[in-house]
């Protein structure tokens, strides 16, 4: 596989996972699609994985716009270390509780559009090249725009299966 090969795959794999994971949000009845299920994990309804999912763009955004500003951004978030990253996804899931569904579907494809915008700015090497930016130190564009769309979606459209479903089986 070439270097261009990847940011190809990157970019259909991002936008196909994403229309996947709107296509099983709006197949669910719109009566259904806004209520929470039963669980003891953070994400309750598609509400919440989808503002999870525009919390991450913004802050790739952020990342993003310090980081070619010559500025060395605050990864993952300002007051946050990797290792905080259970505590910085729950002041994410509690910030976004009174964020209606409709909303949260435009935010999230607004910012899937933002990113990809990012992403088709760049040469195929510019994405692919170690070190190529300071603030990515000794990894590339890719890990940065891979972890923030389809790899990120694919954990989210497994999030919204499971929840469908519980929808589904609910009275």
């Amino acid at each position: 596989m070439t270097s261009n090969d990847k940011k190809e795959i990157l970019i259909h794999r991002s936008e196909t996972t994403f229309l996947s994971l709107m296509d099983l949000i709006t197949s669910i009845p719109p009566r259904k699609r806004k209520e929470s299920i039963i669980t003891n994990e953070r994400d309750k309804n598609f509400r919440d994985v989808l503002m999870h999912l525009f919390e991450w763009h913004s802050m790739l955004e952020r990342w993003y716009r310090e980081g070619m500003d010559g500025n060395e951004p605050s990864i993952p978030a300002p007051g946050f270390k990797w290792r905080d990253i259970g505590s910085l996804n729950q002041k994410i899931w509690k910030d976004y509780q009174d964020i209606p569904l409709n909303k949260a579907i435009k935010k999230v494809t607004n910012s899937h559009r933002r990113v990809m915008n990012l992403i088709n700015k760049h040469t195929t090497e510019e994405i692919m090249t170690k070190k190529q930016y300071k603030w990515t130190k000794t990894s590339h564009l890719y890990s940065y725009f891979a972890a923030n769309t389809f790899q990120h979606y694919e954990w989210a459209l497994v999030k919204c299966e499971r929840i469908a479903g519980k929808l589904k089986v609910q009275p």
